[in-house]
């Protein structure tokens, strides 16, 4: 299948992954209608600064009404949900926030697409349903651990995209990134967070050091939804997107320090560490389903990925708070 001239609606189109997604699909020649959360300022998130913004039909709203998602979803051909609250430390402050936007928004989606008949639907989950590994890479078959309230309502979410596949026939796809990372991502992330601090700090402040992650470069992950979308064989499946390198925080930190050519100290900051139970301690991707059912797999490597985020967050550092810790 091609996406060309196809109608497509993003979800969350107006934050970090999405947009980039939005604009890909416009690149492909689909038809695109990107949801962006309102809000009083009429921002549209990352896509105010895009430049083909002008080539989407943008339309602003909230996942967790029904009657603004069953709006966006009139004459749509294929969905692309990325809406959700993602930040960890936030979703010990304000779990029902999350609950309602992550599980009931994915219901509203959910619904609304079965009575759209739409032809597909992207999920998109986290690898961190998945809670530390207990055994690795990490395939989907792996047992699903709630260890922040953020990945509980993320588990819940896929599980109601899973039921309606089963229940309904919703022709669903369980789309699971690892840790996307790239241009435009904010400092809620920690990849952001080093360069921001790193080109502004005499010194970097982060939680635990050892706990490893599998970072993925937003242009390859943005390459794993497109090729979902346009694969056969994947309806009903849960499908890691990861590039199956783990490194530390630490190790990680001191990468980055090396692309800007800083020799700053690291220290643990005990503001940014998560409770002891719920610091997922490692991740690593098997993402060899990807490529048997669509022949995707990461074109960057990491040192690639960090040199073009370095590079944009320097260019936009006006957009960062490097003496706040944001949560």
């Amino acid at each position: 299948m091609t996406l060309k001239s196809k109608r497509v609606l993003v979800t969350g189109a107006g934050g970090f992954i999405g947009s980039h997604l939005s604009e890909k699909l416009v690149e492909t020649g689909a038809s695109v209608r990107a949801l962006v959360h309102y809000n009083s300022a009429g921002s549209w998130g990352w896509l105010d600064d895009s430049p083909l913004k002008d080539e989407m039909e943008i339309v602003a709203g909230d996942v967790t009404d029904r009657d603004s998602v069953r709006r966006a979803m009139q004459d749509v051909d294929i969905v692309f949900h990325l809406a959700a609250l993602i930040a960890i430390p936030y979703s010990y402050q304000a779990p029902t926030s999350y609950l309602r936007t992550n599980a009931e928004g994915t219901l509203n989606v959910l619904q609304a697409a079965l009575e759209a008949g739409i032809e597909r639907v992207l999920h998109t989950s986290t690898s961190e349903v998945y809670g530390t590994a207990q055994y690795v890479p990490i395939d989907e078959r792996h047992p699903l651990q709630g260890q922040s309230p953020y990945s509980a309502t993320k588990i819940a979410a896929d599980q109601l995209a899973e039921a309606f596949h089963r229940s309904y026939g919703l022709p669903v796809t369980i789309v699971r990134p690892f840790n996307t990372f790239g241009p435009r991502q904010s400092a809620r992330a920690v990849i952001p967070t080093i360069i921001v601090q790193a080109l502004s700090c005499d010194r970097i402040k982060l939680g635990h050091l050892a706990p490893t992650r599998d970072f993925n470069f937003v242009r390859d992950t943005v390459a794993g939804f497109l090729s979902l979308a346009q694969s056969p064989g994947v309806i009903g499946e849960v499908v890691n997107i990861g590039s199956g390198r783990e490194i530390s925080i630490g190790d990680l930190a001191h990468h980055i320090l090396k692309v800007l050519g800083k020799d700053l100290p690291i220290e643990e900051d005990a503001a940014r560490v998560r409770p002891e139970k719920s610091e997922v301690d490692r991740l690593l991707a098997d993402n060899s389903k990807a490529g048997k059912l669509t022949g995707w797999k990461p074109q960057y490597s990491l040192e690639e990925g960090l040199q073009v985020t370095a590079e944009w967050i320097a260019q936009h550092l006006d957009r960062y708070r490097s003496d706040v810790y944001t949560i």
